[in-house]
């Protein structure tokens, strides 16, 4: 079955949505650090740890993961930080 949506592995970073994670305090200045952006495709890149095998057998119903799927989580004050940038739908 032909998927809906697929990322598309060609596009390339366009901005930084919201601030580094040295600006926010999350960072000790090292290269691994969480990270949002958009691509310019319009698509979005999430840098975050890979919980996918802490929370995949503990997923809300209707909530599943494809087997090229990685649960990420990046830290909260990061994504309130990118609010002002991402446009309402």
């Amino acid at each position: 079955m032909a998927r809906t949506w697929e990322a598309d592995p060609s596009a390339l970073f366009l901005r930084r949505l919201g601030k580094s994670a040295a600006e926010l305090g999350n960072s000790d200045e090292e290269e691994k650090c969480p990270d949002i952006w958009q691509l310019d495709n319009g698509d979005i890149a999430v840098i975050g740890r890979d919980l996918t095998d802490d929370y995949g057998s503990r997923l809300p119903n209707g909530v599943s993961l494809g087997s090229d799927e990685r649960l990420v989580v990046i830290p909260g004050n990061m994504l309130s930080a990118a609010k002002a940038d991402i446009p309402d739908a």
